[in-house]
């Protein structure tokens, strides 16, 4: 398998980890054409509570494990969980609570990239 396919396949797992808890406002950044882009692709969640930040951390921790084999490289703010950020190294997931994503405006940061909006499954 060639590294776009494992990274596809690792936004996919991922993509669908968050939508298992019910993660919101799911938005993919491609960031690869950026340059000193510290990744090539950064994925954005909301979550209502610090138990659901939690949640969709630990699930898709769980999913990419039991299926692609993979463990992040890094996973930092699982203390608090207000915003955790689970590092794949090519692929970087970002879990806000709304209120702390409203106020750090991340996607402001990433204007230039191609976002790529995912719709909730209801």
């Amino acid at each position: 398998m060639n590294k776009l396919t494992e990274k596809q396949l690792l936004i996919d797992k991922i993509v669908e980890a968050i939508q298992d808890t019910k993660g919101e406002d799911i938005k993919i950044f491609d960031l690869s054409t950026i340059e000193n882009s510290v990744t090539e692709t950064f994925i954005i969640c909301s979550g209502n509570s610090n138990t659901q930040v939690s949640a969709i951390a630990g699930s898709i921790e769980k999913k990419v494990r039991n299926e692609l084999k993979d463990r992040p490289w890094h996973v930092e703010g699982a203390d608090n969980a207000l915003w955790i950020l689970v590092d794949y190294v090519s692929v970087v997931v970002h879990i806000f609570q709304k209120h702390i994503r409203d106020y750090y405006e991340i996607e402001e940061l990433w204007g230039d990239a191609k976002i790529t909006e995912i719709q909730n499954l209801d």
